[in-house]
């Protein structure tokens, strides 16, 4: 997937197909809906699937002091996108200048004269431009003006739930994990690189993979997890069952939340290595305990439970896999553990 991050250097060989514009925060089903429609557009006219999206996010912008909430920082969305069958993402860079232009003048910036659009696609909630003064109905006013078509896709939705960013965080809030999961249509993950510890994961007896949630990830219900990790090798990746901590560590008087995973029957060095962590099941609340004894009998249970989990079809790493309407290109992955 080629990311044009400025639109003066936009590529003419890209230019006139198909545009789906969102901020995709999590990528979830109703965004694949919205993925896969553009992509039977793009076939059909015989040019690209661009996918036009914001960062930061908005809401980072005009509520700078809010607790972090991305689903999927901008590493995770672009690993998503490509997966679902963008073949190019331009990631607006967004300010109070551009969160200034009219929805008239937006539309024949971005789409028609930036990426010179022949189609769009946007979702049936889609607003835009200053103080958000266009919807679907201004923008098809606008492509008819302009020479681009438009589709607004309608709402999905899993179960008694239509696929929201706000639903799916709440679910990750409250331990939901495997809800979550199923409004996104994947595992939620975060990624980061190991740092170094304070190693007493090993003098337990479970060595631990030490990450911090990026600054601005939403931070998921504190406790124990059944979690898949996977390990970055140059184009693919290694995916390992495991059981992680989320917390503070009460314990030992901790304060930062820190992310700590270990992987069941690896042995090997994983610090400076980028790794992502799936959270497939939420197993308990983090608790303080009695001495080092107490926190090794709890360890082996919790790894106990997560390795029972894991081990079940439903929780396998790509159960929930690639969206069977998009053109979806999966990791090349390979699991063990």
């Amino acid at each position: 997937m080629l990311i044009v991050r400025h639109l003066h250097r936009f590529p003419a060989s890209q230019r006139g197909g198909a545009v789906v514009i969102g901020n995709f925060d999590g990528v979830h089903r109703g965004h694949q809906a919205l993925i896969a429609r553009c992509g039977e557009i793009a076939a059909e006219l015989g040019g690209p699937l661009l996918a036009l999206t914001f960062e930061p996010h908005p809401r980072q912008v005009f509520a700078p002091d809010a607790p972090p909430f991305r689903l999927t920082p901008f590493r995770n969305k672009a690993r998503l996108m490509a997966q679902f069958g963008v073949d190019v993402m331009v990631p607006l860079h967004f300010n109070r200048a551009l969160a200034s232009l009219s929805a008239e003048d937006f539309v024949r910036a971005m789409l028609a004269d930036g990426v010179g659009a022949r189609h769009v696609v946007v979702g049936y909630d889609f607003v835009f431009g200053h103080k958000r003064g266009g919807d679907a109905a201004l923008l098809g006013r606008l492509g008819r003006e302009l020479g681009f078509a438009v589709s607004v896709v309608d709402p999905v939705a899993h179960g008694d739930d239509v696929c929201s960013s706000t639903i799916i965080r709440v679910n990750l809030e409250t331990g939901r994990t495997r809800r979550a999961a199923e409004l996104l249509g994947h595992w939620w993950e975060v990624q980061g690189r190991v740092r170094l510890g304070d190693q007493r994961g090993r003098q337990l007896g479970f060595p631990t993979a030490n990450l911090q949630l990026p600054p601005a990830a939403l931070c998921p219900a504190l406790g124990v997890y059944a979690v898949h990790v996977g390990l970055e090798r140059d184009d693919r990746v290694d995916w390992h069952r495991g059981v992680a901590n989320l917390g503070t560590r009460p314990t030992f008087d901790g304060r930062d939340v820190v992310l700590e995973a270990h992987l069941f029957d690896f042995d090997g060095d994983l610090y400076g290595r980028h790794l992502r962590i799936a959270f497939a099941e939420y197993l308990r609340p983090e608790r303080r305990f009695n001495g080092l004894e107490e926190i090794k009998a709890q360890i082996a249970a919790d790894s106990a439970e997560a390795r029972r989990i894991l081990a079940e079809p439903g929780y396998a790493r790509g159960v929930f896999g690639l969206s069977p309407a998009s053109r979806g290109r999966p990791d090349r992955d390979r699991a063990s553990g």
